[in-house]
């Protein structure tokens, strides 16, 4: 079953047993998934839906941001909510010390000189990362590693 389809029958499963919170996130992811399949004008393979998946957990994490710093607590726990609906269908997260040691792996692999080779290392690195690491993350650790071996 495709991630698409669990998303629509988690969604009929939250409707039955009225858990609001779940229901407005699932509808919002398939919605997202719903406006990208017309912009490309094919259907989402289960990577593509991923992807719309992390960008719309990185939309609340910059929402939480937004909503510390003007003091909305309500909206803060509104979007960490959203986040653990939507992380339930990502692949478990890798952490920065596992993303270290893939991007080591990769600069060492295509010989990476300086942060004039972060393009090449980035092609390589994250198809093996998708879905298991942001990418902002992802690129972060590949800087500062290129910066290190200069």
């Amino acid at each position: 079953m495709s991630i698409k389809e669990t998303l629509e029958r988690d969604l009929r499963e939250a409707m039955r047993n009225q858990q609001e919170s779940q229901k407005r996130t699932i509808r919002m992811a398939i919605a997202a998934i719903k406006n990208a399949e017309i912009d490309r004008g094919q259907a989402m393979d289960d990577a593509g839906v991923l992807a719309i998946l992390q960008k719309e957990v990185k939309i609340r994490r910059e929402e939480i941001e937004g909503a510390e710093k003007a003091g909305r607590s309500d909206l803060i726990s509104a979007s960490k909510e959203e986040i653990a609906v939507l992380e339930a269908y990502l692949p478990k997260q890798l952490d920065e010390a596992a993303i270290r040691l893939l991007a080591q792996t990769a600069i060492s692999e295509i010989g990476a000189a300086g942060p004039a080779d972060m393009g090449r290392v980035m092609k390589v690195l994250l198809p093996r990362v998708q879905g298991q690491a942001a990418g902002d993350v992802v690129g972060r650790i590949v800087k500062e590693l290129l910066q290190q071996s200069q």
